[in-house]
């Protein structure tokens, strides 16, 4: 055991480093989340029944080609845990490492959007900066980090600021963010992946896209990193 080990041993000992999923001391090499948590993640997989019912969300986008999640957002489960983490704890290395799981099994399954381009869901200017970050953009880091697409935070913008939609109806959620995006930049043309962190109506995400459409975007995917029994 070379030195560098040996002091990162005791570092682990003074100040252990904890799982983002399950609290447990990190062992060795693991980073954020260990092995056992990454194993048994509540995976959704590409042809489960859960997507079908992600897709039919969407049903009104026609330039909507395909939609994914990665894990399935259970009430106290581990998807909720470890976004929870993210959002409200600061934990933004869990935005990329999830983007980045989600990137490489997208990859690794044949199931990769055929995008030239990923866009993060943007929060309002006076969110982020409550916040510090928006999580979408290092969901959208990690997964371009092991995909090769490249991402942006700033193409479109959040131009209104909305209440929460939780604790909404799916009409409310619809009505609630109606108008609320713009685009910044250019996209004419091109073809884009939507990511964001947890799918429920889908009324954010389906705003984003006709925001999208009408700057005349060509074609549209849209991952989450989680997909909220609803």
């Amino acid at each position: 055991m070379n030195l560098k080990n040996i002091l990162k041993d005791f570092i682990d000992l003074i100040f252990p480093r904890c799982c983002g999923g399950c609290d447990m001391s990190l062992k060795g090499n693991e980073e954020t989340l260990c092995t056992a948590c990454r194993i048994t993640l509540p995976r959704i997989g590409v042809n489960s029944l859960s997507s079908d019912v992600m897709q039919y969300k969407f049903i009104n986008v026609q330039q909507v080609v395909s939609t994914h999640s990665f894990l399935l957002f259970t009430k106290k489960g581990k998807a909720q845990k470890l976004l929870h983490a993210l959002k409200y704890k600061g934990c933004k290395e869990v935005g990329v490492l999830l983007g980045f799981m989600f990137g490489q099994e997208m990859l690794a399954s044949g199931n990769l959007p055929g995008a030239t381009l990923i866009i993060s869901v943007p929060l309002h200017r006076k969110k982020k900066k409550i916040r510090g970050y928006n999580q979408s953009d290092l969901l959208a880091e990690g997964f371009s980090q092991a995909t090769g697409i490249p991402w942006t935070g700033t193409a479109l913008e959040r131009v209104r600021y909305t209440d929460t939609q939780t604790g909404k109806s799916k009409s409310e959620r619809r009505e609630n963010v109606k108008g609320v995006f713009a685009m910044k930049e250019p996209i004419e043309e091109q073809s884009v992946i939507i990511i964001d962190d947890v799918l429920t109506t889908g009324a954010t995400l389906e705003e984003c896209a006709e925001t999208l459409l009408r700057a005349g975007c060509k074609q549209l995917y849209i991952l989450t990193i989680a997909l909220a029994r609803h």
